[in-house]
């Protein structure tokens, strides 16, 4: 499979697909663009006038002239320079998106690249060459530089590179795959190593998730609101049309939806003397559902910033001019990654308070504590929350603004950077915690549903309610519950349960959890 990328147009739905695998080519149409930006340059690097990028240093070196027969050595140190990168490296996925992001910023036609760089990418993308970029190294201004390098390199014959699974010398990746290094000319080793991809394409992939995440926490939390028989009064549209924020409302539809036909509900519509929730399960809406918002609304950004070029100096092709700037300042995408690092922290945070619940006596509205069987002897799901709020802590300290911490480098002519990369990056182990308190709410949640099966609770209630068993949830969430069943039976008395809680967040994480509910993501839906 391979996805079309027109400059300006492309989303998440083609986003996706290179996560997953697919390879990229770049809209022909764009190539003429590219071609008359590509004659600019070239014309700059033939002339005698100074042109920041082309026949100059670079950063605080600008000032220092470059002959014109030195300009491909330039490039060529540039690169080799900038391989600066540390740490793990960076997934698969990520590197893929990464140079697709930059085939996007390069098609348009301001970066004054020849088309052989275009077809070089594609080429990496279509053989299924990965460059080895460290994880480590980018403050997000004048570019993702080292990240960038090191893919860079990899096209030029330089540094390491996978090619399937296997690790080795990026020479070797292009020898076996009939490829030929990459030559840069003049300004193209600047275009390719100054831009936001690395971080742009960190902060798409948790952004996807993210919002994953948040619909399945929906779900995780109408099993909660069974499991507690509490009231769906509170998610009437009526209530969340007099607020009128698209993500509140979008929430409580989906609660609403998934908790349609439910005869626990049905059973405590009368003779519950409850009056109100709590919170975490009545603000379902206004938390989960401004998370949702506030995911999408960073979507938005990112998907703006995937098609924009970012590298610097620019070429107006209309004017002829090429102009220093600086597109290549990542804040847009630091606030955005911490906009949704802010998000999943309080769905973990409302979530982790379900659980709490649920397995609180004083708060679960007649389960047993703990939601064993045979509480004293077992513990039940005792340590399951514990748990759930210990990952929940590491969530909150990891949602602190990475943005507001610039630190100046290059001599002080960098000096505010805005942190993107740390601020994507760390969205991935944040994304992952999610999961493991949500896969833990769905165990507790759907423990839950089966003591109300058996009738627990009940006998609390007036009326003819009392003598009701075999209540069901609604129909959507009895096939979450039977996805769940099979892979996790429920707890009659304890035993090993890490391996429980480890499945129960592999459901989640991977959209088994939505699949069942039949809920539809942002990229799905087009």
């Amino acid at each position: 499979m391979s996805v079309m990328l027109t400059p300006g147009k492309a989303g998440y739905p083609a986003f996706r697909a290179i996560l997953d695998g697919a390879a990229a080519r770049l809209d022909p149409a764009a190539l003429p663009r590219i071609e008359a930006a590509a004659a600019i340059v070239a014309k700059a690097a033939a002339s005698d006038a100074a042109v920041y990028g082309i026949n100059t240093g670079f950063g605080k070196l600008a000032s220092k002239r470059i002959p014109a027969q030195d300009t491909a050595t330039l490039q060529r140190n540039l690169i080799l320079s900038h391989c600066c990168g540390m740490g793990e490296p960076t997934p698969a996925p990520v590197v893929r998106l990464m140079m697709a992001l930059k085939l996007l910023s390069l098609g348009r036609g301001a970066s004054g690249v020849r088309p052989v760089v275009i077809r070089q990418i594609e080429a990496f993308l279509e053989a299924g060459i990965v460059p080895l970029v460290p994880a480590q190294g980018s403050v997000g201004a004048s570019g993702d530089l080292a990240p960038l390098a090191h893919f860079t390199a990899a096209m030029m014959g330089e540094g390491e590179a996978f090619l399937g699974d296997k690790r080795m010398p990026a020479a070797e990746a292009l020898a076996k795959t009939g490829l030929t290094p990459l030559v840069l000319g003049p300004k193209e080793g600047l275009a390719l190593i100054n831009g936001t991809q690395f971080s742009t394409a960190h902060a798409i992939a948790a952004a996807l998730q993210a919002e994953r995440l948040a619909l399945s926490a929906l779900v995780t939390g109408a099993l909660s609101t069974d499991a507690a028989m509490a009231s769906t009064t509170p998610f009437r549209p009526e209530i969340h049309a007099l607020r009128g924020l698209p993500g509140q409302i979008e929430a409580a539809e989906t609660l609403m939806l998934l908790l349609e036909g439910s005869e626990i509900r049905e059973a405590h519509l009368e003779g519950d003397e409850r009056v109100q929730d709590p919170y975490c399960l009545r603000c379902q809406p206004q938390v989960t559902g401004a998370a949702l918002g506030l995911i999408r609304e960073a979507m938005r950004t990112l998907v703006v910033e995937a098609n924009a070029a970012t590298d610097n100096p620019l070429v107006l092709v209309e004017t002829g001019e090429i102009v220093s700037g600086g597109n290549f300042h990542a804040e847009p995408v630091a606030f955005a990654a911490d906009q949704i690092a802010l998000a999943i922290s309080e769905i973990g945070a409302i979530s982790e308070r379900r659980i709490a619940t649920l397995v609180d006596p004083a708060l679960n509205f007649g389960l047993p504590p703990f939601l064993t069987p045979a509480p004293g002897l077992n513990s039940g799901f005792m340590i399951a929350e514990v748990t759930a709020a210990a990952i929940f802590a590491e969530n909150k300290q990891r949602a602190t603004p990475a943005s507001i911490d610039s630190t100046p480098t290059s001599a002080n002519q960098e000096d505010h950077v805005s942190m993107a990369a740390h601020g994507a990056r760390r969205l991935h182990e944040m994304n992952i915690n999610l999961a493991r308190i949500l896969g833990i709410e769905m165990l507790v949640a759907v423990q839950g549903i089966d003591l109300r099966k058996r009738g627990a609770g009940l006998e609390g209630l007036k009326g003819g309610a009392a003598s009701a068993h075999a209540l069901r949830t609604g129909p959507r969430l009895e096939r979450v519950v039977e996805e769940l069943r099979a892979h996790v039976p429920a707890l009659a008395e304890d035993r090993f349960m890490a391996d429980d809680l480890a499945l129960s967040a592999h459901l989640i994480a991977c959209g088994a959890t939505l699949h069942a509910a039949g809920l539809a993501t942002i990229e799905s839906e087009g």
